[in-house]
């Protein structure tokens, strides 16, 4: 039966989006009220159950996408974007740049969460496409998938370092085998996604509308035609590098010094991506504007100006995790998960299905790779498997939670609104590019597990 309500409850989440062309966060906090009483949550919980859902989600995502997006708007109007975009399209040449920059957000993501990761690039897609003269979505649908690869696999993000810590995985074997699993990842996603996008998608048109309009400084920005310089390309990538350095500068040193000491704590503080994305708002407010010639209302407006379309996108991602926490809180991905773990698969194939179905029923990959851990530990802790071995079923765990990317993933709403895509068109471009993505990397790692296991490794 639960499983029932769960396929109804994105059935009609699908129809009301795609068919009925109704408000994407009108129809998620209805659905997941509907499923929430279907289920047999009590009705005086739902209320809250909402309100808790919105507020757990938006507290990580709503600083970080209006700080992100503030960012972005004024290394766009600074003429930032355009000029990064001219330089790396002149240095590499049009042909090179998807790859290029696909490359530098492997790298991006290894310290920076996805979301914070591809909000920061987000001004340098569009510049990029800009420059060739393309839609955003056939650059950063490969930069998002990588980036989504390496947080699900790849330490010091939550999931595979709570899963570590659970299952008892060596952290440097799981950074080595996920970065060693990821680069080929990284040119499949090129490929894949240039396949995926061989036919021209339309954008939604308020993205279309802001596509357009990037870059042209218009004084509907609060710019006016005062700005007497415009940035160079090195302050641009400082501007981009200085949140990750940060964040990089948190996790690596927070590392070498002990737990808890105030070393720690500062660190910690320092490398804090919402600390660390408003310090470089800081930053760029005086760098790429007002010493570039604005007057600082002039750069104020043109930060306010970012955060009309962030709403749109903060309010369907916190809607999101709505309708995944009720579908976490009802037990429909637990009972999924406990009844494949009774049905006696290998423990690297269960830990890559149990992680996938958590992560389709409730939109996690960070949820999914703890709970698929969580029930497996008593298997891995009794199967006497060796260090290179549990380390490869993590890593099946992170490619299951990667694929199947849809509604009910905070992270599918970010990438698709950001791109301008519709939710069909998202279902079509972004889940079946991370679902191939994740299968082609449980793959990598099956293969592996069986040279290890017959070399007795």
């Amino acid at each position: 039966m639960l499983l029932l309500i769960a396929v109804a409850g994105v059935a009609l989440l699908l129809l009301g989006v795609i068919k009925f062309k109704m408000p994407a966060f009108i129809v998620l906090l209805l659905v997941s009220i509907l499923v929430a009483l279907a289920a047999g949550i009590p009705i005086q919980e739902v209320a809250g159950l909402v309100t808790t859902g919105m507020g757990g989600t938006l507290g990580s995502v709503a600083v970080l996408v209006g700080l992100g997006a503030m960012l972005g708007k004024v290394i766009e109007i600074s003429g930032g974007a355009q000029v990064l975009s001219t330089r790396f399209t002149a240095l590499f040449g049009p042909r090179r740049v998807i790859a290029a920059l696909t490359t530098a957000a492997f790298l991006l993501a290894i310290p920076v969460f996805f979301d914070v990761g591809f909000i920061v690039l987000v001004p340098i897609i569009y510049g990029f496409a800009k420059a060739l003269g393309v839609s955003p979505v056939k650059i950063g649908l490969p930069v998002g998938a990588i980036m989504l690869a390496i947080h699900v696999v790849v330490p010091p993000h939550p999931g595979v370092v709570g899963g570590a810590e659970i299952l008892g995985a060596d952290i440097g074997w799981a950074t080595i085998l996920g970065l060693a699993f990821c680069a080929p990842l990284g040119v499949l996603s090129y490929f894949a996604a240039k396949r995926i996008n061989r036919r021209e998608i339309p954008m939604l048109a308020e993205t279309a509308e802001q596509f357009e309009s990037f870059g042209a400084g218009s004084s509907d920005d609060g710019a006016v035609a005062t700005k007497t310089k415009a940035p160079t390309s090195s302050m641009v990538i400082s501007m981009i590098l200085l949140p990750i350095v940060m964040i990089m500068l948190g996790t690596v040193g927070g590392s070498l010094v002990p737990a808890e000491s105030t070393a720690a704590n500062v660190l910690g503080f320092i490398g804090s991506p919402s600390i660390a994305l408003l310090v470089t708002v800081l930053v760029s407010y005086y760098l790429l504007g007002v010493r570039s010639g604005w007057t600082s209302e002039q750069t104020g407006k043109v930060m306010d100006s970012a955060l009309a379309p962030a709403a749109i996108v903060i309010l369907v991602t916190g809607a999101g995790g709505v309708f995944g926490k009720v579908l976490t809180e009802s037990g429909i991905g637990t009972v999924l998960a406990e009844s494949l773990a009774e049905a006696g698969l290998p423990v690297i194939v269960m830990a890559f299905v149990l992680a996938a179905i958590l992560r389709a029923s409730q939109g996690s990959a960070t949820v999914a790779i703890i709970t698929t851990t969580g029930l497996l530990a008593t298997a891995v802790e009794a199967g006497g498997y060796s260090t290179v071995q549990t380390a490869l079923i993590l890593a099946a765990v992170g490619f299951g939670a990667f694929g199947l990317s849809h509604v009910n993933d905070s992270g599918f709403w970010i990438v698709t609104r950001f791109l301008g895509l519709s939710v069909a068109d998202g279902l079509r471009t972004w889940t079946v590019l991370t679902t191939v993505l994740g299968v082609a990397g449980f793959a990598l790692t099956a293969i592996t597990y069986a040279i290890i296991t017959a070399a007795g490794v």
